[in-house]
């Protein structure tokens, strides 16, 4: 089977010429329970579960019965911070909590190589040239993604010293910009458009490859 490849686009959106991609890489085989099981770790890392409410015991106040047991007609009570109450405490309240679920290190990076995978047999993969884009331009970017064809949300990684591209996309509707270290694959699965910058290509690549690294020293 032939290595997978990408357009490299110029500042115009053109395909100049191609680039071959590495195949453990973006030719893996594609593992949907893997990238489930990652995706859904990530956005509960996200959940900052800080959402609680008092019981009736943390309920200051409410010592003594309202009325007295016996002779008033009313239901017994024993104290006003009942959940019955008004200003009362919850029933079940909800606590602080962590949504964090664990996945391992394996699992996750083979998830982001099923996510670049797919990305790179639907051909909706390109290699951005950051040399043609000497100015940061949101309007030439705007263009760039116009001429290229794809369409949006659109992931667009880089590295932290190409502030260019960084200022260029940072403002387009519905495009994410982030770099190889933070990139999730929930973004990628999000995104119907992938682009990385020639600098990033390779940081990208061994991240996702560091599992097979390990394996194999």
């Amino acid at each position: 089977m032939a290595a997978p490849k990408a357009p490299i686009l110029d500042a115009g959106g053109k395909a100049s010429k191609q680039v071959t991609l590495e195949d453990a890489i973006f030719g893996a085989e594609l593992k949907p329970h893997l990238v489930h099981e990652t995706v859904r770790a990530e956005l509960n890392a996200r959940r900052a579960g800080t959402r609680g409410a008092k019981s009736r015991g943390l309920v200051s106040g409410g010592r003594a019965k309202p009325w007295r047991q016996k002779g008033t007609g009313r239901a017994r009570q024993g104290t006003i911070r009942a959940p019955q109450f008004a200003g009362g405490g919850v029933a079940f309240p909800p606590s602080p909590r962590s949504f964090e679920v664990k996945v391992n290190k394996k699992a996750a990076r083979a998830a982001l190589r099923s996510a670049l995978s797919d990305h790179a047999q639907a051909g909706t993969i390109g290699v951005l040239d950051a040399s043609k884009f000497d100015n940061a331009s949101t309007k030439a970017a705007a263009a760039l993604l116009a001429d290229w064809g794809q369409t949006a949300p659109l992931v667009l990684i880089v590295t932290e010293a190409e502030e260019t591209l960084i200022k260029s996309f940072r403002n387009l509707e519905r495009v994410l910009v982030t770099i190889p270290a933070e990139v999730e694959v929930a973004e990628i699965v999000w995104a119907r458009s992938l682009l990385v910058s020639e600098a990033a290509l390779p940081l990208v690549q061994a991240r996702a490859a560091q599992e097979r690294q390990e394996e194999t020293s």
